[in-house]
């Protein structure tokens, strides 16, 4: 049976390039708020730290009218650090709506997500975005796109793709740049004209995947899906099947999507997407089907992660100060509560109670988990950032590779050209682009740690990159880590305008006057590369003699600050980063100056 009253579509895109800004826009048309609502731009980006950043973290879904027809909207993320979310999404629909920047064009996260959709099969539609920008260039895009499809394999079906031009900000979509308009219309119908109906059979045995799980303080886990086959009722019993057998269930509460809110019903048919409560122990990947005719489904495939950390109980002498949980116990328990709805994260134990090893898909997927961590009360240190290697059957190892874009304006490529070729990086292609330089490269993924702040050092904040995971290749070598050594804290206090005016004759200060420190965190960067230990807390000594030219004015140089992803890139393999729901610090595993001195001693007599 055709269900000609749905359509299921994901809406992918590179990072940036305005997804969530059109949902927004579709939502707004299709009369789902009240006239005197008052809504908020970016509506699905509901959490505070994706409203921040300006990216989508979670996948959502939504629902909107148009025509007597429903379409269920899925807003995917556009960074490469959630491509989990990505891939699971895809297993739900029928088609995507692919969204370029009319100016940007495909980009290394676009390929990435239009790899994902082509492989499965899903009609795609091409939303050309930003028309308004005055340096649109859509026929030229429009190439681009088409040179991508072809890149990527396409099937002729999927080669015949629909051309939408939009403005996601301004509400507008048209066919060509001549067409007036001043609505989406024209959107909403090419959705309806090429994206298939639901062909699922409502009348045979239930079966449904879990493609996504949610979480609520209240009613515990939240299962969403699509229903593959069959009809699902509230208060049906079902089987839970997975590799390891099944389980019988329950369906507490069953709920269907209209605009943002879900809403309860009594019975969802085959080819609509539904949330359940109740099965408490469901996992991505699981299929709940019926009792009498259990028949499991292909189970979902995501990407391994490719960075490792460790995290560890916060044992720094500013331990508990700020933060409301810091045991080892509520470390665990929360780390471990993260796995069960974020699939692309791996959580293990390590010989110590107090650390964990946490695995993800790459710094940004860490540092989102970390920085929500410590927005709930948390306090904890986390290590350096590790690459997870392999080794293929040949027993070769091999490490995770990225493929990097960088737009840099001309003036700056000798410079980056320069930094890159350090990290082991090869140049695949250069385009020259209105004055930018298009540079992509092929890069270890140990070779993006740290990266960032020399490029934005390097193009003065003129620069642009993006990476895309790219597969496993052979090992490339020793790539060099931080040139500098640390400036250390030898004495627990509170610095001084006299003590750091002292200490940043040696380096960079990462600390202001009447700041409190500890012995062994890092207060500044050395210029040279040995670490060092100083004493900014160090207070001048009076006397009743007046010494010529010691009384000026001490000039202190503003201090350098870190945001958490700068300093997780920042430190060195002897080195943690304290965070706590208000500082982020950075501190030497060994906090004893006498300490860290015989561990120096020990390391050369093994030498």
């Amino acid at each position: 049976m055709i269900r000609n009253d749905i359509r299921n579509i994901a809406i992918i895109a590179h990072v940036d390039h305005g997804k969530t800004t059109l949902v927004d826009a579709m939502l707004k048309q299709s009369g789902i708020f009240r006239a005197n609502e008052h809504v908020e731009d970016r509506v699905m980006d509901s959490n505070a730290l994706e409203r921040e950043r300006g990216i989508t973290i979670l996948s959502k879904n939504t629902a909107v009218m148009h025509e007597g027809v429903k379409i269920n909207i899925l807003d995917t993320p556009g960074h490469a650090d959630f491509g989990g979310e990505v891939e699971r999404v895809l297993t739900m629909v029928d088609g995507v709506l692919l969204l370029v920047d009319a100016y940007e064009g495909p980009m290394p996260q676009t390929k990435y997500v239009l790899r994902k959709a082509l492989e499965q099969h899903l009609k795609p539609i091409v939303v050309i975005n930003k028309i308004d920008r005055p340096d649109q260039r859509v026929d030229e895009v429009i190439d681009e796109v088409l040179d991508l499809f072809i890149e990527l394999d396409a099937d002729e079906d999927q080669l015949e793709f629909p051309v939408v031009l939009a403005s996601a900000r301004n509400g507008i979509a048209k066919l060509s740049m001549d067409d007036e308009s001043t609505t989406l219309e024209p959107l909403f119908k090419v959705i309806l004209e090429n994206i298939p109906a639901p062909d699922v059979d409502v009348d045979a045995p239930l079966q449904m995947i879990v493609n996504t799980l949610d979480y609520d303080d209240y009613v515990g886990r939240i299962v969403v899906g699509r229903v593959i086959r069959g009809t699902i009722h509230n208060g049906e019993n079902i089987v839970l099947m997975d590799e390891g057998g099944n389980r019988n269930g329950k369906i507490g509460r069953l709920y269907s999507y209209q605009g943002l809110k879900r809403v309860e019903t009594d019975a969802v048919q085959a080819g609509d997407i539904v949330a359940l409560i109740g099965l408490q122990d469901a996992n991505i990947g699981d299929t709940i089907a019926d009792p009498e005719h259990p028949e499991a489904l292909k189970g979902i495939k995501i990407d391994e992660p490719t960075l490792s950390m460790l995290f560890y109980v916060n044992n720094s002498p500013f331990a508990g100060r700020e933060g409301e949980f810091v045991t080892s116990r509520h470390l665990r328990d929360r780390l471990f509560k993260e796995v069960k709805t974020n699939v692309s994260m791996r959580v293990e134990e390590t010989e110590t109670p107090d650390a964990y090893k946490v695995s993800g898909r790459g710094e940004l997927h860490l540092s989102i988990l970390i920085e929500t961590m410590r927005r709930e009360g948390f306090e904890l240190q986390v290590g350096k950032p590790k690459v997870i290697m392999h080794r293929d059957e040949n027993g070769t190892l091999v490490e995770p590779m990225e493929a990097l874009t960088i737009d840099v304006p001309q003036d700056y490529m000798g410079a980056v050209m320069e930094g890159l070729g350090l990290r082991k990086a090869e140049l695949q292609n250069m385009t020259e682009m209105a004055g930018y330089l298009r540079m992509e490269f092929k890069i270890p993924a140990r070779g993006l740690i740290g990266f960032r702040n020399q490029f934005l050092t390097d193009t003065k904040g003129n620069g642009i990159m993006n990476h895309v995971f790219a597969g496993y290749e052979a090992y490339k070598g020793e790539i060099p880590g931080r040139t500098r050594g640390s400036l250390v804290a030898f004495e627990t206090g509170e610095t001084t305008s006299y003590g750091i005016g002292n200490a940043q004759e040696r380096g960079t200060m990462f600390v202001v006057p009447a700041e409190k420190i500890y012995e062994g965190q890092l207060v500044g960067e050395n210029s040279r590369e040995e670490d060092m230990d100083v004493n900014p807390c160090k207070k001048k000594h009076v006397s009743n003699m007046r010494a010529s030219g010691s009384d000026e004015a001490i000039r202190l140089i503003p201090p350098q600050t870190f945001s958490l992803e700068q300093a997780l890139e920042h430190i060195n393999e002897d080195e943690l980063v304290e965070v706590t729901p208000k500082s982020i610090r950075m501190r030497k595993k060994v906090l004893s100056r006498l300490e860290r001195g015989k561990l120096r001693g020990r390391m050369k007599n093994m030498q």
